[in-house]
């Protein structure tokens, strides 16, 4: 059976919402084990797996993947690949299809994708893409294929200290949606972007972040130093970046989230509450 039957053949259950709503509570409430984590990760995948095939514009795009290798997994989050090292990050793009690569010492190209972790977040409207056992990545080049793209706005790399990990931030244009396909034999993940070209009214969000900072070290150090919070990188309108915690409604959430943060033994006040709108970078 080729990739376009598989996808053309999947029933659709009845109670997909309740199965997504179940899956993200148990990633949530459940994030202190990490035997748990992983459980609650693959059942987000599923989940998300059955609401890219329910999206008419996402389902109908990913039909049209020229399928080169075999199909692992679709999702829009969580975690997948296998242990590897010393794995080289490449890119290409063509016809809203970003493409990224894996290559070895040994050979061209590797037969699977190495350990990876996939994020979004809403303002703006990003996806944060993670490698484990890479050791090299050209992000000017990554920046440089997927801004050919017209549904991309901008990309950044992620500045991680630990040297066998690298990756980047794809910042999507409002209301474009997307769904990551992960291959083997060769492995290569393919992120497919899709968009009705309907507008999105912005809105009004808050968050704990840092001062501006430029790309470097001490944004690491900031992510290590607090391991049991959300932490993401923002650009913002001068081109550096803030550390951001958090995307609240309202400003009295993000001031209950900044207390209860206060109160970790190891908290410096790098931290205060500030907000902009979701389809802009922060000051």
């Amino acid at each position: 059976m080729t990739g376009k039957e598989r996808y053309e053949n999947i029933e659709i259950p009845a109670q997909l919402p309740d199965v997504i709503l179940r899956a993200q509570q148990k990633a949530a409430a459940r994030k202190s084990s990490s035997r748990v984590i992983r459980y609650a990760s693959s059942l987000a995948a599923c989940a998300a797996l059955l609401l890219i095939i329910n999206i008419p514009t996402v389902a109908n795009a990913m039909v049209k993947i020229p399928v080169v290798g075999t199909i692992v997994q679709v999702l829009q989050f969580g975690d997948g690949g296998k242990i590897t090292d010393g794995v080289t990050v490449g890119s290409e793009a063509t016809e809203n299809t970003l493409k990224i690569n894996f290559s070895t010492d040994e050979q061209d190209q590797a037969n699977d994708a190495p350990s990876y972790n996939v994020e979004h977040k809403e303002a703006p409207n990003r996806v944060l893409f993670t490698f484990s056992g890479a050791r090299y990545m050209d992000v000017e080049k990554v920046k440089a294929d997927f801004m050919t793209q017209p549904l991309v706005k901008d990309v950044y790399g992620s500045m991680i200290l630990d040297d066998s990990s690298v990756g980047f931030v794809v910042v999507l244009k409002e209301g474009v949606q997307y769904a990551v396909t992960e291959f083997k034999n060769p492995g290569y993940l393919e992120v497919k972007l899709t968009s009705d070209g309907k507008p999105v009214t912005p809105r009004k969000v808050y968050s704990l972040r840092t001062e501006s900072m430029p790309f470097g070290e001490s944004m690491g150090i900031i992510k290590e130093s607090y391991p049991d919070e959300d932490i993401s990188f923002l650009k913002t309108s001068t081109g550096e970046f803030t550390a951001v915690i958090g995307e609240y409604p309202t400003a009295e959430e993000a001031e209950q989230k900044l207390k209860e943060l206060a109160q970790q033994p190891d908290y410096h006040e790098e931290f205060y509450v500030d907000s902009w709108m979701s389809n802009e970078n922060p000051k």
